[in-house]
């Protein structure tokens, strides 16, 4: 090896460093169109058994199915809200989530309700409190950020809004035109299992999104009956704040838990700790465990693992590793990206004795 070849290789080796770096760059930059793709990507898997009704069964030509599947989720997002958002935004005005010094104000009035109930039953609560160190952990921006952050998404995504649309439309009337130009690109010794990987991911992508939304909701709904039969204030924005934390499997819930008993303390700061807020707070805490047996024991596994066709322990097992491995963005794709990966090992390694058995049911 001459040290001609050894700079040529040097150099390559470099200019590979710096394509990636600027490739990486270059998707940085256009991270919003990015995740406009990924969404509308997402709407047209959720559409397209939809779309096909429309065709089949309703015999509408594809332009006009397209169109009415667009018309049906336009219907959908502003029923929502206009019925939810108004709502959402009164009450979390009436539990001051969008001012952080107010809840602040009440979280320190809350502490010091709990302070009382703890030195009458003689529990040290300073001693307490110092060991714990709770004031320094506390981070009363939260709540109103978490808050705040969804109401702003929503409040401004007219623009973002319509640009995903635009997308869903095209990817739903063009997609046979999709699938011929991969045809043209893929190698044609791989093209029937990739054709045949892609279909399969896009159609059980479709039932996993679909099922995601049917599992929020029927969480959505558990959550308000629970708060609702409680007589808690607020109860719309609490199970919708905690329905949305339950897009994070397994760890959302328990996170739901906290937040639900937080606001229910907050939300009713007016009573006596020990003989209205405690009881109640415990009240809401097993309502909410019990929904989430329901949901975890019930209707979860049902949506995700016929949904994908994974055992429910294996759906537990790959959440668990990428939620160590990448943290909870990894725990919410973790499902997607798990059958994905499936899907093309059955297609390219079908006598692995491994993927064998955990493809058996695709």
């Amino acid at each position: 090896m001459t040290s001609k070849t050894i700079a040529i290789g040097i150099i390559k080796a470099v200019g590979i460093i710096v394509l990636t770096a600027l490739a990486l760059y270059f998707l940085y930059q256009i991270q919003s169109v990015i995740i406009y793709l990924v969404v509308a990507f997402i709407l047209t898997l959720i559409g397209n058994p939809i779309l096909d009704f429309f065709k089949r069964r309703l015999k509408f030509n594809h332009i006009f199915a397209t169109i009415a599947t667009l018309t049906i989720y336009i219907l959908i997002i502003f029923g929502l809200i206009s019925m939810f958002i108004p709502l959402i935004l009164a009450q979390g005005e009436n539990l001051s989530l969008l001012n952080t010094t107010a809840i602040e104000k009440s979280t320190l009035e809350l502490i010091n309700k709990i302070t009382v109930f703890l030195d009458s039953h003689g529990i040290d609560s300073s001693r307490l409190f110092k060991e714990a160190n709770i004031s320094s952990k506390l981070n009363f921006n939260f709540i109103p950020n978490l808050f705040n952050s969804i109401i702003s998404t929503i409040s401004s995504f007219g623009i973002r809004l319509a640009s995903v649309l635009f997308i869903t439309f095209f990817f739903l009337k063009d997609r046979l035109v999709f699938i011929i130009s991969a045809k043209d690109l893929i190698p044609d010794a791989q093209e029937d299992k990739i054709l045949n990987s892609l279909h399969k991911i896009n159609h059980l992508l479709s039932r996993y999104f679909i099922g995601l939304l049917i599992q929020l909701l029927i969480v959505f709904i558990l959550y308000l009956i629970v708060l609702l039969i409680f007589g808690v204030e607020n109860a719309l924005l609490i199970a919708f704040l905690c329905a949305i934390l339950n897009i994070v499997p397994y760890i959302g819930p328990l996170i739901a838990s906290v937040v639900a008993a937080v606001l229910t303390m907050l939300g009713n700061l007016g009573g006596d700790f020990q003989s209205q807020i405690l009881p109640l707070t415990l009240y809401v805490m097993i309502g909410f465990w019990i929904v989430q047996l329901i949901d975890n024991n019930i209707s979860s596994p049902m949506i995700f693992s016929k949904s994908v066709s994974s055992h429910p322990l294996e759906i537990f097992l790959v959440v668990l590793i990428t939620g160590f491995l990448f943290g909870i963005v990894g725990m919410i794709v973790a499902i997607p990206f798990y059958t994905i990966l499936k899907v093309f090992g059955k297609e390219f390694f079908p006598e692995n004795k491994i993927i064998k058995l955990l493809t058996k049911n695709i």
